[in-house]
């Protein structure tokens, strides 16, 4: 898939999202869910950082995982079943915080709808029927403390996370150079691979 800053506006917009882009640095946060293989325990997905530096058009791209790792699929830490986030836009979902009290990060700060995948399979059920609205900690953050991780296993059990720890301290450094800007709070929108089709 051959992502741009303009492909991502386009289609941003026809689906009815807002896409930011009023003055430098303000960030569209965007994930892209790898629908291809529901079973997959990788950072197959993709988290996109677009905005504008001194009117310069900027897409940082990120392997990332959308979805709860096969450890989590299997055994949900919650009883009605593991999270995951659906394909949708979700404004001011984080703001600049702690991850579990251990390091910055971008966390959850208001209840959001999210899907109880419940039958234990491995795998993604996005089908499931929606309608859990809570604060459960759906954050964005790294997988390890140094270097890159290939698998998911027990990083994610609903949240965005990034593979390579270099690239979430570069994202992190953004993000608050732009909260300074705008303000402690990030809308992040989540598409599927087809959106892009």
């Amino acid at each position: 898939m051959q992502l741009s800053y303009e492909l991502i506006k386009q289609i941003s917009r026809a689906k009815g999202y807002r896409f930011f882009e009023g003055g430098d640095f303000n960030l569209n946060l965007i994930g892209i869910r790898n629908t291809r293989d529901l079973h997959a325990n990788t950072f197959n997905d993709v988290f996109c950082v677009a905005f504008t530096d001194n009117g310069k058009q900027v897409l940082l791209q990120y392997a990332c995982t959308t979805d709860p790792g096969t450890y989590y699929r299997e055994n949900p830490a919650n009883v009605q079943g593991t999270a995951i986030l659906p394909a949708n836009q979700y404004f001011g979902l984080w703001r600049l915080g702690w991850h579990k009290g251990q390091y910055e990060a971008l966390v959850q700060t208001s209840p959001t709808v999210f899907i109880r995948d419940n039958n234990r399979d491995g795998k993604l059920d996005l089908d499931a029927r929606t309608g859990h609205r809570e604060l459960i900690g759906l954050n964005c953050h790294r997988a390890r403390l140094d270097g890159t991780s290939t698998q998911v296993d027990k990083w994610s059990a609903g949240c965005q996370v990034i593979a390579s720890s270099k690239d979430f301290d570069q994202l992190m450094r953004l993000a608050k150079y732009a909260a300074d800007i705008y303000g402690n709070g990030f809308t992040y929108t989540l598409f599927e691979d087809k959106d892009f089709e």
